[in-house]
C-alpha cells in the first residue's frame, strides 16, 4: 500500500472564507509581510523566526511546513548579489586596507541578512504551502517502519555490534 502525501485543503466548513489557494505571487507577498499565505489575516511567526503551528484565522497548517535551510540560502544568495558588486567596486577604485573592508562590510552583510531573513522565510512558507509541502511527506504510515532512516539499534556494515 503506497502512502501518498496529501495536500492540505481548508476544512469544508471554512470553504466560504478560503475557497481555493490564492495565486503564488499573492502567497509569497503575504508570507513576506508576516501574514498567513492562505487567508492574509493571521500571522506566520510568533517570534523572530518561529512559525505558528496553524493560522488563527483559517487553520492553515503553517507549522507543518519545514522550510529548514531554504530561507538562509535564499537570503545569502540575494544579499551576496546585492552587496558584492559594491565590495568589488570599492576594492578596485580605492584599494582600502583589509581591516577597513571588515569593519564596513561584515556588519553591513550581517544587518542585511538579519533584515531579509524573516520576510524570505515567510515567503518560503507561502511557496511551500502553495506547492503542497505540508510536512506529512516524511511521516511513515502507521504500523510500517520508516525505510528512509537506518535502524541504529541493529548492527550493520561499519557498526560495532
Amino acid at each position: 500500500m503506497d502512502h501518498q502525501p496529501q495536500r492540505w485543503e481548508p476544512n469544508r466548513s471554512q470553504a466560504e472564507r478560503v475557497a481555493a489557494l490564492p495565486p503564488l505571487t499573492t502567497m509569497l507577498k503575504r508570507g513576506a509581510m508576516n501574514r498567513c499565505p492562505v487567508c492574509g489575516v493571521g500571522e506566520v511567526f510568533r517570534g523572530y523566526l518561529a512559525v505558528v503551528p496553524a493560522c488563527r484565522h483559517c487553520a492553515a497548517p503553517l507549522g507543518q511546513v519545514r522550510a529548514d535551510d531554504a530561507p538562509p540560502y535564499f537570503t545569502i544568495f540575494i544579499v551576496g548579489h546585492v552587496l558584492l558588486p559594491g565590495v568589488f567596486w570599492v576594492e578596485k577604485a580605492y584599494q582600502p586596507p583589509m581591516w577597513l573592508h571588515m569593519v564596513v562590510w561584515l556588519p553591513l552583510f550581517t544587518l542585511a541578512c538579519l533584515v531579509l531573513l524573516r520576510p524570505i522565510k515567510g515567503a518560503t512558507v507561502g511557496l511551500m504551502l502553495r506547492l503542497g509541502f505540508g510536512g506529512e511527506e516524511e511521516a511513515a504510515p502507521q504500523g510500517q517502519p520508516d525505510r528512509g532512516k537506518p535502524d541504529r539499534d541493529k548492527p550493520g556494515p561499519g557498526r560495532d555490534g
